[in-house]
């Protein structure tokens, strides 16, 4: 069975249920700055888990693309990915716990035709936060013809909220027996044979920001089939880099290495699925570029985990562009994005690729010398060879090393205070004064010209700005007139990021690190060689000279009052803030 049969299989059994397909989301959640990245089905639709109502009704089925980093030291083994795409179905206060395993389990053995005998569950078996277990879940698959004995309880059969606050509840999960011969009567989810597949998450709670759980409004489902560890099962395969989602790649891999993939297996894996990974963060509708922060930091230790195991394998030349050109094209069909994107990806690969293997080579060298890792050791090799802390401590246990990563944090923290404190210098030329309203218009804009790039593209670039205590005068390149929906766009971006009460800080740096994170700057003008870049939480990271105020908070609500032109290809905003 190919990927796209499973996909097929899975909206057509469920639209039988009056399910409607919806659309993947991005990798880069919209309602929730507690994350970094879209973890699961849920995460998208947390609105409509909460209450809200979804357009096209209370029975969804999808398949979303999704990324985890959280066991990424698992990577490696026959089962695990940092990116996968998730097979899905919701009801959304529509039914519950009887039908959802009704459903899971008419489709496993019915469509997939998997075999009885060989499928055990687990349920929740209580914890501290919810100390009954779901033995409302345990009748049901009783009922359905599930042994006692092929049904464990445990305790962490506990599923989100996403973030750190949000809708939530227990989980029952499905296995099936990969090993050899008849599967064991009693079902031990510890015993690597039994392969989970799909996972219903049954939410009846919210946890708030205060660690309580509260019963939700509506009971949800929420159901998540791993598609790459599905056809693997499918397949007859103990192994998902042997799927057709993974042999192009592995084909490639071996190529370059000029080795075959049974010769070094944790390191193709790891190669494998982390340049996947990146090409789907590069690649996404809100594609982002490596940086030392948040996603893009993320998206840099995947890199350049991937470039140190490609060298663990003699590749001697830049191979991430080759592969990813491989996942464009296995994917493009599916996800239209990474088509549209290629270009942006295979540079940044290239970028990232080419920086980190200047380095790279000395920094192992440095590393060799070592006989314990401190944490000023650690952050040299993280500042002066571009070395994670991960990567470094992933070398360090190959070399049963320890490392002090409270050492580590401590002078990373003083680099960030030395860097705060280092010169300010005047206010951004286009100001005024450094009234304190002048600060919270000029803040603003900065705001304003992340949200232009989002609404319109990243080619946008600022043309000039006059803000007064009074309001924002805003020239960016764009070659005609913003019509009534693009502005409303616009304006919700900032006013979201507002409401977010977004910490703001800059740090200095060299020019080319700044080009490097990815900070928007007017390039052809003449810097210095250090500039200051800031940052709002995330969302915005910009070169500028000051002043800004320290929360977006203290901004109140944005407003467009004008847009014009400005010049020849040139636009004009005009803007303020209540």
């Amino acid at each position: 069975m190919t990927s796209q049969d499973l996909k097929t299989q899975f909206f057509k059994y469920f639209q039988s249920k009056n399910h409607k397909i919806i659309g993947s989301a991005s990798l880069l959640p919209d309602n929730d700055p507690t994350a970094l990245f879209t973890t699961a089905g849920m995460h998208p639709l947390v609105p409509y888990l909460m209450g809200e109502k979804h357009p096209e009704g209370s029975r969804l089925v999808s398949v979303q693309k999704c990324l985890r980093t959280g066991d990424i030291e698992e990577v490696g083994d026959t089962i695990h990915h940092t990116f996968f795409e998730m097979l899905g179905n919701w009801s959304l206060g529509d039914y519950f716990k009887k039908e959802a395993i009704a459903f899971s389990w008419e489709f496993l053995t019915e469509v997939l035709k998997l075999e009885k005998e060989k499928l055990a569950v687990s349920v929740f078996g209580g914890n501290s936060d919810v100390p009954h277990y779901d033995s409302e879940s345990e009748k049901y698959w009783l009922e359905i013809g599930i042994a006692k004995d092929r049904i464990a309880r445990i305790s962490d059969n506990w599923w989100g909220p996403a973030g750190n606050s949000g809708p939530c509840g227990p989980d029952t999960e499905m296995f099936y027996w990969t090993g050899q011969g008849q599967a064991p009567d009693k079902f031990d989810p510890d015993d690597s044979n039994w392969v989970e597949i799909w996972n219903d998450v049954l939410m009846e709670y919210n946890k708030t920001q205060g660690n309580r759980f509260e019963k939700l409004q509506q009971q949800n489902v929420d159901t998540g089939m791993g598609l790459e560890r599905t056809l693997a099962v499918l397949n007859g395969l103990s192994d998902n880099y042997q799927t057709e989602l993974f042999l192009p790649i592995i084909a490639k891999l071996e190529e370059l290495s000029d080795q075959k993939y049974q010769a070094d297996q944790r390191s193709f894996r790891i190669i494998a699925d982390h340049i996947r990974s990146a090409v789907f963060i590069l690649g996404d509708e809100k594609g982002i570029a490596p940086s030392n922060k948040d996603q893009g930091y993320v998206l840099r230790r995947l890199i350049r985990r991937a470039i140190r195991f490609g060298k663990k394998l003699g590749i001697a030349k830049n191979f991430c562009q080759e592969l990813a050109k491989v996942i464009v094209d296995n994917y493009h069909k599916s996800y239209p994005e990474l088509g549209q994107n290629k270009n942006f990806i295979l540079t940044e690969l290239e970028k990232e690729e080419n920086k980190f293997r200047q380095t790279l080579e000395k920094g192992l060298r440095e590393f060799a010398k070592q006989k314990t890792i401190d944490g000023k050791v650690a952050f040299m090799l993280f500042s002066t060879y571009g070395f994670p802390l991960e990567m470094t401590e992933e070398l360090a246990t190959e070399n049963n090393i320890k490392i002090n990563k409270e050492e580590f944090y401590a002078e990373f923290k003083k680099h960030q205070e030395l860097s705060r404190t280092a010169s300010a210098g005047r206010f951004k030329g286009g100001l005024a004064d450094d009234n304190y309203n002048t600060k919270r218009h000029h803040s603003s804009s900065h705001l304003l010209l992340e949200a232009l790039k989002i609404v319109l593209g990243r080619e946008v670039s600022q043309k000039g700005s006059n803000i007064t205590q009074e309001r924002v005068r805003f020239d960016f390149s764009w070659p005609e007139k913003l019509t009534p929906e693009q502005i409303k766009q616009v304006e919700d971006i900032v006013n979201e990021q507002i409401k977010k009460s977004l910490p703001v800080h800059f740090e200095e740096m060299s020019l080319d690190k700044a080009k490097e994170i990815g900070a928007t700057g007017v390039f052809d003008h003449k810097y210095g060689d250090k500039v200051k870049v800031y940052f709002m939480g995330s969302f915005s990271k910009e070169i500028c000279g000051g002043p800004h105020v320290d929360n977006t908070s203290e901004l109140g609500h944005f407003k467009i009052i004008k847009e014009e032109s400005s010049s020849a290809g040139v636009r004009r905003i005009k803007a303020i803030l209540g």
